[in-house]
């Protein structure tokens, strides 16, 4: 009798939640949903939320609403969607960073990428352009590289933060030539390509969604690429790999996440609705034949792998940098 009143309970339960899924589902979205940025716009970042809004926000019927929310190197918005009602409604699209960068570069952060998210989709993977401004003397690379050595610690590039893509990449630069470069941190990418245009940095490792347009004007001048693969929007760039720097591989990721406890009907809901923005025509036209990204678009399960995967590459990398927070 008691095992027949324990199946009985089981399969209750799980009528319950086949049927609060279901509704979930069916009812989702009744309202606007917000999908925080933790960088400031104009970045690389925001510029792929607001495209997948768009796109999201027409075939579901509700608003997408992007919220930039930067600071603290891209901590404070990664936060505020840890923390936040499981219910669908706001969401977390970021760069890889705060989830894989910031918990091997911080002793401590205010939330666990693996237990407190519940990942959607990657959305694309990304590689950096090595840039300078147009006016800049320094014309190739092994022109700065000797502009460094004669000068160490005079050469400055920016970057979102530290930690950030643009910021590893400089680091593994710098081991690799054996220089000292000055790092300068910004809230983001937009104030620090402001200021390598007006010339107050030397160069940047510049995410190609924001630097291939500005080469393609004449206001950037690059170097080559961060990936081991040449970049179709620029293909003419070589890549560092090619300039002599073995083995230099810096790429990085956007993705979708929602809080942890998200109803895995949402989950497959939100999913579903990436997948169909990435391939929309003016998504592959501005991240791909313009910016030079990679759409993935993947499972829910193959993101969080991801995730697992560069918290342990990027360990080692910090690691071997000696890159410590501030």
């Amino acid at each position: 009798m008691n095992l027949i009143n324990t199946l009985g309970k089981v399969i209750c339960i799980g009528l319950v939640f086949l049927v609060s899924s279901a509704s979930a589902q069916k009812g989702y979205p009744d309202k606007p949903i917000r999908m925080i940025v933790p960088y400031v716009a104009g970045g690389a970042a925001d510029i792929t939320a607001r495209l997948i809004a768009q796109t999201m926000t027409e075939s579901m019927g509700q608003s997408v609403i992007v919220d930039n929310k930067p600071g603290a190197n891209g901590l404070i918005g990664s936060e505020i969607v840890s923390k936040s009602t499981p219910d669908g409604y706001t969401l977390l699209l970021t760069a890889s960073g705060p989830l894989v960068v910031n918990p091997v570069l911080y002793k401590k952060v205010p939330f666990d990428p693996i237990k407190d998210f519940s990942p959607i989709s990657l959305v694309i993977t990304y590689q950096y352009a090595l840039v300078v401004p147009a006016a800049s003397p320094i014309q190739n690379i092994n022109e700065l590289i000797n502009e460094a050595k004669q000068k160490p610690g005079k050469i400055s590039y920016g970057s979102t933060g530290l930690g950030g893509g643009g910021h590893l990449a400089g680091e593994l630069l710098a081991l690799m030539a054996n220089v000292d470069l000055t790092h300068v941190p910004y809230k983001g990418a937009a104030p620090a390509l402001a200021d390598l245009l007006g010339g107050q940095l030397s160069f940047t490792f510049e995410p190609l969604v924001t630097a291939a347009p500005l080469m393609k004007a004449g206001k950037l001048h690059g170097f080559a690429v961060s990936g081991l693969k040449r970049s179709k929007a620029l293909p003419n760039l070589p890549t560092m790999n090619e300039l002599g720097f073995k083995g230099f591989n810096i790429t990085q990721f956007q993705g979708l996440l929602a809080p942890a406890g998200t109803d895995p009907a949402i989950i497959k809901r939100l999913n579903d609705e990436v997948l169909k923005a990435l391939k929309a025509p003016s998504t592959i036209r501005r991240l791909v034949d313009e910016g030079g990204n990679e759409i993935v678009g993947s499972t829910p399960e193959e993101f969080a792998k991801q995730i697992q995967s560069d918290l342990r590459l990027y360990g080692k990398l910090v690691g071997d940098a000696h890159i410590q927070a501030e």
